[in-house]
Formats: C-alpha cells, structure tokens, sequence
C-alpha cells in the first residue's frame, strides 16, 4: 500500500512539472502586458481576454491565414510522406534486387546528417530550380516529403513490413499477382498502424516546424503560424508578448486535437512498427 501511494505521489509530481509550462502559458495569454512582467504566477489577478482579439488581427493579414498556411504544409507532408515513404519502404523491405542492402545502408546513413547542414545546399538547389519565391512558395518545403527523403519513416515501414510473413506474398504470387497487386492487396492493408504513425508524426513536426519554413518563405501572407508567432517580438518597436502567448495557445489547439483523435492508433502502430524494445 505504501509503495503504491509513493508511486503515485512520484508520478503526479512529474506530471506537474511536465504539465507546468502549458499552465504557465494558459494563464500568461490572459494578463496584460503590465502584469506579464510582474507577476510570475500560474493565475492572473486581472483576465484580459482582449489578447486573443488583438493577436488575431495584430498585423495586415488575420493570423486565421497563416493557419490554414500551416494547415496546407502540414497535410500536404503528411500526403507525400505517407505515400512516397511507403513506397520505398516495399521496395527495399518487400523486393529483391541488387545492392538492395547497399542502397538501404545509405538510406539508414542519412539518419546521421543534422538537418542544418543540409540546409544551405538545399535552398541552392531549390533556388537554382526556380523553386524559391515562387507563386506557390511551399514548394520547397513540399518536394522533399513527396521524393522519400524521410528517412526515419522509410526505415520505420520497413521495419514493419518485414514482420509481414513472406508467405502472403508468395499465395499472391502463385495466384498471379503481380508486384503492385501485391503491394495493393497484402501489404498496404496490413501497414496500417505505420502509415497512422507516420501521418501523425508528419503532422506535428510539420506544425511545429520553424527554421525551414523561415527560410523559405518571405511574404507575410506566406507564413506560417510558428514563423508569425515571431513577429509578436519585435526590437525596434512595442513586443506584444499577451496577444503572442495567446496566439501560441491557439497554435498547440490542432497538434493536441490531433494527438488526441489519433492516440490510440499511434501506441498500435509504435508497438507493431519494430520500434519496440
């Protein structure tokens, strides 16, 4: 009994502090600026709900728009990641061919490269293609996700697919189907749990992402909610740091709905992917 009680005394203990921060910036959207920098507690002496009105329409275009900015990159990378992806991830976990292992290693290797070194020969190759600045500037932050650069989610689909019993596709195969009816009626009805994965990853990094997107996109009704969100901050004028922390409460909203709504589908697919211990 007492071992139970101090179990569950550690556990809301780490739960407050994880929980802390949010409680914090839940209870910062709603004091005025005065207040912000005098007062350090979780509760407002004074609610000032004008912070949400006033970061909404705190620049030339409504900051719903960058909204649905994020919300078109962020599943349109979930599109390309889930499709192109799983399509590499049969090719090399499903097909035989040569150097097969050989292409896999190097597709693993990529793990390695941080995601700034990259960075600056990507934009010149984008910019060189015409890519950058153009009527539809998310193109650069599109094009990887559709070409199976990801390699995490390449190697996670084939880790999965390799716990698809071969057996499955040599039935298919005996009965006359072809590599791609293969693909379409065996494996990617049972690759469900790593597609959900997948998709649900995609989304929030995507949502969440700050630097690339700041690179490529340089008109205002062009950002995105996390590149907006630095525009609150601003060192030659007045910050509005009440309406930043309120439009950083709204910005979390879809990332917890869509945690939410898919939870149960992220534990299956992160137990059935090979990412288990």
């Amino acid at each position: 009994m007492r071992a139970n009680v101090l179990r569950l005394t550690t556990l809301i203990v780490i739960l407050a502090i994880v929980l802390y921060p949010l409680a914090w910036m839940i209870g910062t959207s709603f004091k005025s600026p005065q207040e912000i920098a005098s007062n350090i507690g979780l509760i407002p002496h004074e609610f000032t709900p004008s912070n949400f009105t006033e970061g909404w329409h705190k620049f030339d275009v409504a900051f719903g728009r960058f909204f649905l900015n994020s919300a078109l990159v962020a599943t349109l990378t979930v599109v390309g990641n889930t499709v192109s992806c799983l399509l590499a991830a049969y090719a090399l976990g499903r097909l035989r061919f040569r150097l097969r292992g050989f292409w896999f290693a190097i597709m693993i290797g990529t793990l390695l490269l941080p995601g700034h070194v990259l960075i600056i020969p990507q934009y010149i190759l984008f910019r060189t293609l015409g890519l950058v600045g153009g009527d539809f500037p998310y193109l650069p932050l599109l094009v990887p996700h559709f070409l199976a650069t990801e390699a995490f989610f390449v190697f996670l689909m084939v880790q999965f697919m390799r716990g698809i019993p071969r057996e499955l596709d040599e039935a298919a195969v005996i009965d006359g189907a072809s590599a791609f009816s293969v693909f379409r009626h065996v494996v990617l009805p049972l690759s469900r749990p790593a597609l959900v994965t997948t998709a649900i990853f995609s989304f929030i990094w995507t949502w969440n992402d700050f630097f690339r997107q700041l690179v490529y996109l340089s008109q205002l009704k062009d950002y995105t909610a996390p590149v907006a969100l630095t525009l609150f901050i601003d060192s030659t004028s007045e910050s509005s740091v009440g309406p930043m922390f309120a439009m950083s409460l709204l910005s979390l909203v879809p990332v917890f709905l869509f945690f939410v709504a898919f939870q149960r589908l992220l534990v299956e697919g992160i137990n059935t992917s090979g990412l288990k211990g």
